[in-house]
């Protein structure tokens, strides 16, 4: 159905329509959308007097065409009517197919094909759209054990595998149905299965294991299915310069620690194959990247893998090729004596490069240049988007309007003080836009009632390694902020006794800094690290705030201990404040003794004392703390004025003095097994850092209000993907089979 009123107004007699022109006037519903927002515009630049002579002319041939008298009108009136039915007809057929109804019509869909809702904290099922979509396709695949897989990876988001258990039984074989494959002892000529042991690609065949398989203590049996699932994740460093400890030792980890390498999961299609070890993000062992180096290895020709070295004895850095790589074991010839060296290094001529993907380190031969540098394309796992890194953060980097100077680095100067140095009393943003790191010590100073701001480029990931403390000054109601950095210190700066943060915020020389904001950084705990991830300065706090008034905000970053002052306040949201031990200062006044400012905790995790005037809110946190035996504190977790705040659904150790508790543990559990909080790590720098154990108690493991875990990943919804998952087995499992979940990490 179409009604062009322009096309119908021309058939007219002509009398008709020049007696109508006669009394025509300006009409907006005369003319096309285009050209009616174009006059409308215009318009508006005539009345504030800036239109200018070209513009002057387009809108007086605009209004000559929007001149319509009464005949004229009524046709556009009925026109517009018409053109909204003939939208609703439109939409009415495109309601009937999922791709194309409307938000409202697809819960009816779903519900016609008996589509069960699901909790939507992942991606992929964030709309129950695409999931309706996908029912059909399902269930057409329903019982296949590709279908599971896929199920898992779409309702959980985590990388996936399923293994039908049944087929890595030892079962006595029928003649006319071989399965060579179906030792009773394993090869051990054969290197991989042994490498796969215990894991979802573990081949080696078992004997029957009668107990059940959804406990999580059966596997090997006829009706049983795994799903294992990868909780960690890998996230990529590109052109990250390697860190030497001297000139033919190196490491790929910024922090120079030793970190394992990570495959970069290659994606699959829907439905196309079963996971492989390629498509999961795991460590990269030795045996398999000597073994497969072209799978994990990037070629020149700029394909993106899982790792890949770089070389430069002139400034300009040039991709190694894999003829020069070789995979060796380089861990310490005396693990309790790490200066002895490492072993295995190379010794020959030839220009190689010797890498550990197990240790992350990188060895390079007498044949290659002296002075060479080396930088690394490499993964390293981590378990959510949280202190920083090579992923999206285009939300925490939007600015509400463009800043008055925004300065490059490395493009526009090669050193972050010299960018600071140039904002003037504008303010504005250092944008540095790679991963690159920086030694340098930093003064940041914000200009009254302005902000200043260094941020990471989005997918970046800069390391800021300070000779000296940060230290951040301002004048009348300015504000600093850091965001998207990883920010470390020098072994001698870590090592030297000093009495101040790594961020330092001194009241001295009149600073009257009124916002200081942390996004998206990792400011480290201990301030720097030793290869084995030790903190080097475990009694250093991270921020020292003595500026009263001021406003500290901690928003999804990793920081160590805060000392604030007693009128200051802080607020951290999805954030880890680490003292690096239970009996350290997590929280605190400069003296490690009194109480800190207002501290407000939304789902964070705290590992260390805490002593603040007031805690206006703790929610969905866990609050890890133990008295030093002796020690002065009288409770590890403190609270001056308990008579105003609340503390809801987090867990605290016991001892505590804060003001009045609503569903916290371990009081409200069941029983005090329910309520034990474990932790995979609670050392920073690994790659299960502060990630609660799926062994803790049940009951903290979904002892927040949204039902997810409490602590700083709280935003992935971890109890509630599992949840997701469950459910749909329920759905598409086949009748006699049984489902169990594992998680690989």
């Amino acid at each position: 159905m179409s009604f062009d009123a322009k096309r119908l107004f021309a058939l007219l007699p002509a009398v008709l329509r020049i007696r109508d022109r006669t009394q025509a006037v300006v009409t907006l519903g005369w003319l096309d959308p285009a050209e009616r927002d174009a006059y409308l515009e215009l318009n508006s630049l005539k009345n504030s007097g800036s239109l200018s002579a070209p513009q002057q002319q387009q809108y007086e041939q605009l209004e000559q065409r929007a001149l319509a008298g009464p005949l004229a009108t009524l046709l556009a009136v009925l026109a517009e009517q018409v053109a909204v039915l003939q939208e609703d007809l439109e939409q009415l057929y495109d309601d009937q197919f999922i791709e194309t109804c409307a938000d409202w019509a697809a819960p009816y869909i779903g519900d016609l094909i008996g589509y069960r809702m699901l909790h939507g904290v992942t991606p992929s099922i964030a709309s129950p759209r695409a999931e309706v979509a996908h029912t059909i396709g399902y269930r057409r695949r329903k019982g296949t054990v590709v279908a599971l897989e896929q199920l898992a990876r779409d309702v959980t988001g985590w990388k996936a595998a399923a293994v039908e258990f049944f087929r890595r039984v030892v079962v006595t074989q029928y003649m006319n149905h071989l399965r060579p494959e179906c030792l009773a002892a394993p090869d051990l000529r054969r290197w991989e299965p042994l490498e796969r042991l215990g894991g979802a690609f573990d081949t080696i065949m078992r004997s029957v294991d009668v107990r059940r398989i959804a406990s999580g203590r059966g596997r090997y049996n006829i009706p049983n299915v795994g799903l294992f699932l990868w909780r960690i994740d890998a996230y990529p460093l590109t052109a990250s310069p390697a860190v030497p400890l001297d000139a033919k030792r190196w490491r790929f980890h910024p922090l120079g620690i030793d970190q394992p390498l990570y495959t970069a999961p290659q994606s699959i299609a829907e439905f196309s194959q079963l996971a492989t070890p390629l498509n999961v993000p795991e460590p990269i062992s030795r045996r398999v990247l000597d073994a497969r180096l072209a799978d994990y290895y990037a070629a020149t020709d700029g394909t993106a893998k899982s790792l890949r070295l770089y070389e430069s004895s002139s400034g300009t850095f040039q991709p190694v090729g894999a003829d020069k790589i070789r995979v060796c074991d380089l861990e310490d010839l005396d693990p309790t004596d790490p200066s002895k060296g490492w072993a295995h290094l190379p010794a020959a001529n030839d220009p190689i490069y010797v890498v550990d993907p197990a240790l992350g380190r990188i060895a390079l031969s007498p044949g290659v240049s002296a002075g060479t540098q080396v930088a690394v394309d490499f993964h390293y796992g981590f378990s959510g988007d949280l202190g920083g890194g090579a992923y999206d953060r285009s939300a925490a980097i939007a600015d509400a309007e463009p800043p008055p100077n925004l300065l490059l680095v490395p493009k526009d100067f090669t050193k972050i003080q010299d960018a600071l140095d140039h904002l003037g009393a504008g303010g504005g943003v250092v944008l540095i836009t790679d991963s690159g790191r920086y030694e340098e010590t930093l003064t940041i100073t914000a200009p009254a009632n302005k902000r200043v701001e260094v941020r990471a480029d989005n997918l970046c990931r800069p390391t800021l390694v300070l000779g000296d403390v940060l230290t951040i000054r301002g004048d009348t109601d300015s504000e600093v902020c850091l965001n998207g950095l990883l920010i470390t210190a020098t072994a001698a700066l870590a090592a030297a006794p000093v009495a101040r943060g790594l961020l330092d915020v001194s009241a001295a020389a009149g600073n009257q800094l009124a916002r200081l904001k942390l996004r998206h950084c990792t400011l480290v705990p201990g301030w720097a690290l030793q290869p084995d991830c030790t903190p080097l300065h475990t009694d250093g706090p991270s921020v020292v705030i003595d500026v009263p008034e001021l406003a500290l905000t901690i928003e999804r970053s990793i920081v160590g201990a805060v000392r604030v002052n007693p009128m200051a306040s802080v607020e951290a949201t999805d954030s880890i404040i680490d003292a690096t031990k239970k009996a350290g200062v997590a929280y605190a006044a400069a003296d490690e003794q009194s109480a800190g400012g207002a501290l407000q905790l939304v789902a964070c995790t705290v590992i260390g004392k805490l002593n603040a005037m007031t805690l206006p809110l703790v929610s969905n946190s866990i609050l890890l703390a133990e008295l030093a035996q002796p020690d002065a504190w009288t409770a590890p977790i403190l609270a001056a004025r308990r008579q105003e705040g609340c503390v809801r659904f987090s867990y605290l150790s016991a001892g505590a003095r804060v003001p009045r508790r609503y569903r916290c543990l371990p009081e409200s559990a069941d029983s005090p097994a329910l309520a034990v909080p474990r932790f995979t790590s609670l050392r920073y720098g690994f790659p299960a850092y502060a990630q609660l154990a799926t062994t803790s108690g049940a009951q903290l493991l979904s002892a927040a209000d949204n039902e997810g875990q409490p602590g700083a990943f709280n935003f992935l919804f971890q109890p509630q993907r599992a949840t997701n998952l469950r459910q749909r087995l329920d759905e598409y499992l086949r009748t006699g089979l049984e489902a169990g979940i594992f998680y690989d990490s």
